[in-house]
């Protein structure tokens, strides 16, 4: 019962980040892409609920009241997945990993014994993303963020080995975390780009990385899978099965629900009975709990949602701190 509430999944927004890329060339098209894909609707709800939410992005005074209302101990905090930027050139694309970096860690350091920090790498060039996953790692942040995928770059790209082998070699954390989708104008009604297209990209991404092999090739990677890793590990049957009827499908050692227990998954999926199922898919011992604070998208009280799902008992308790103490290596919460 001494092991401290930890969410690792939550945001803060650096708005030096936005104004470093304004009117960059490129800058445009990403934002009309990005309206494309949303919606014009759905960008209107979403600027004025981040405008409303600012101070909980932006203030650490604000992200500890809201922690302590939770019972979360400790926050895992990352940059808001708008700051990526995957469109941006080599010069701009490394500006923006610093950005991020320095202003995560800078966030964290306000209040060191409760936040830790993520960083960011530029994923569309992966000779950056080592030297950007070393910077953070030098500020004292715990790993990076990563999107599910870079313009023309899946995560089985054989380009971004080098990243997971440092990843792995240093225990960095690398957060799966999806920002947009690429099924476009299909998705651009009811916050569907969201509601759908963030678990879809979550399922693709770790399919990437497991048939593609990269697990077995790094097989001490740490890859944190947010949204509990989309609609990827209750279904695991139909990807067991592919891997065996389908000889293009044998790029991984082993059927792909064995690697679901290699990840790690958060425990954002809303209702008692999806968390059980995660559970039964990943293990107790692989889920983390995840807010997604302070988005609309995310929950106000993810420790209650654990209780609703979990008696009493060490699984409980692994859930909502020992399991991220132990991935995080935080050494001095043991």
């Amino acid at each position: 019962m001494n092991v401290p509430t930890v969410d690792v999944h939550a945001h803060v927004l650096l708005p030096e980040i936005e104004e470093a890329v304004a009117g960059a060339p490129g800058h445009a098209a990403h934002r009309e892409l990005d309206a494309r894909r949303n919606g014009a609707e759905s960008l209107r709800v979403s600027g004025a609920m981040v405008g409303e939410r600012i101070g909980r992005l932006t203030r650490v005074e604000a992200r500890l009241a809201d922690m302590d209302a939770a019972g979360v101990d400790v926050q895992i905090v990352s940059p808001s997945p708008s700051h990526y930027h995957y469109w941006a050139a080599p010069d701009l694309a490394r500006t923006v990993s610093r950005l991020a970096n320095e202003g995560a860690a800078a966030h964290c350091a306000r209040a060191p014994d409760r936040l830790y920090g993520l960083g960011l790498v530029p994923l569309q060039h992966p000779d950056l993303a080592v030297e950007a996953l070393d910077h953070a790692l030098a500020l004292g942040l715990k790993g990076v963020e990563i999107s599910s995928h870079a313009p023309g770059r899946e995560l089985s790209d054989p380009e971004l080995d080098p990243l997971w082998a440092r990843a792995a070699a240093s225990g960095a954390v690398v957060f799966l975390h999806p920002f947009g989708c690429t099924l476009d104008e299909r998705l651009d009604r009811f916050y569907l780009s969201n509601i759908v297209g963030q678990p879809v990209e979550n399922a693709v991404a770790l399919s990437h990385l497991i048939f593609s092999g990269v697990l077995d090739r790094h097989p001490r990677l740490k890859i944190l899978a947010a949204h509990g890793g989309g609609y990827l590990p209750t279904y695991l049957g139909r990807a067991d099965h592919g891997r065996q009827v389908r000889p293009e499908a044998r790029g991984c050692a082993e059927p792909p629900s064995a690697y679901v227990r290699r990840i790690w998954f958060d425990s954002l999926v809303y209702e008692p009975g999806a968390l059980r199922a995660l559970l039964g898919a990943a293990g107790p011992a692989r889920v983390v709990m995840g807010s997604d604070h302070p988005f609309d998208m995310g929950v106000d009280d993810p420790l209650d949602r654990l209780r609703a799902a979990l008696p009493p008992g060490p699984d409980l308790d692994a859930v909502r701190g020992g399991n991220a103490v132990a991935l995080f290596d935080l050494e001095e919460l043991r």
